[in-house]
């Protein structure tokens, strides 16, 4: 069973989703406190598959919370619970490291869902093989890099970097679609499973931050190339003729 971790200071509401979660067959604990929920969430002993993490949080919020935790290379998804749904404030989350956000007020069947494609997602990096049958890849190289998914770092000659689920998945699916334009909707659609009318600069956003991990010079990307007015194309091999 899944053990998720609920961090929310409102009672009413921490409790309403543990019961309904619980009922979902879920193992569900709470914390009303963002440093409590840090401490937990960085221990050894730590085994929760998803953190639901509010942002509105008294002493330190959901941002820092979820900052602090990539900083300790903890890398469990996070889905931030906000009343803040402005872009900018759900473009801070992604920044911190967070893989999902969920507006309040919201149903349980929407919440349900996200939470299901975070636990897939995160299945779907740890095994072959997917729903569609096609073959896939634990590792993938190019240039002087290693991509181990299954670990979700990035590696090169005497550096590595960890990936947050997020990150990970995005970047397997631009490297399993390397050579062709993929639209910035596609990416909305089969990364995060989102449907709705979401503004694109959160896709933006991520590829401007793996770009600072795969690029020699982020600023001139030569393996993540933007495709003006459509989306993105991943190439691994470079031409070095001219």
């Amino acid at each position: 069973m899944n053990h998720i971790l609920i961090v929310e200071d409102e009672e009413h509401l921490a409790n309403g989703l543990k019961l309904n979660l619980e009922a979902e067959g879920f193992v569900v604990e709470v914390e009303e406190n963002g440093q409590v929920a840090l401490n937990r969430l960085t221990a050894a002993s730590s085994e929760f598959d998803v953190v639901l993490l509010d942002v509105m949080l008294p002493g330190l919020d959901g941002f820092e919370v979820v900052r602090h935790l990539r900083e300790a290379r903890q890398f469990v998804p996070v889905m931030l619970l906000t009343a803040r749904a402005h872009t900018d404030d759900i473009l801070r989350g992604f920044e911190a490291g967070a893989d999902d956000y969920l507006p309040k007020p919201f149903d349980l069947s929407i919440l349900l869902a996200r939470l299901s494609g975070l636990l897939r997602r995160r299945m779907w990096l740890r095994e072959s093989g997917d729903a569609d049958g096609e073959d896939e890849f634990d590792e993938f190289h190019f240039a002087d890099k290693r991509i181990d998914f299954c670990r979700q770092v990035l590696y090169w000659d005497g550096g590595e970097q960890p990936l947050t689920l997020m990150e990970a998945t995005l970047l397997r699916y631009l490297v399993r679609h390397a050579g062709s334009t993929v639209s910035r909707k596609a990416l909305l659609e089969k990364v995060w499973g989102v449907r709705e009318d979401t503004d694109t600069r959160t896709v933006d956003n991520f590829v401007a931050r793996l770009r600072r991990y795969i690029e020699a010079e982020a600023a001139r990307p030569r393996h993540l190339l933007t495709v003006r007015g459509v989306g993105y194309r991943f190439v691994a091999e470079l031409d070095t003729q001219g």
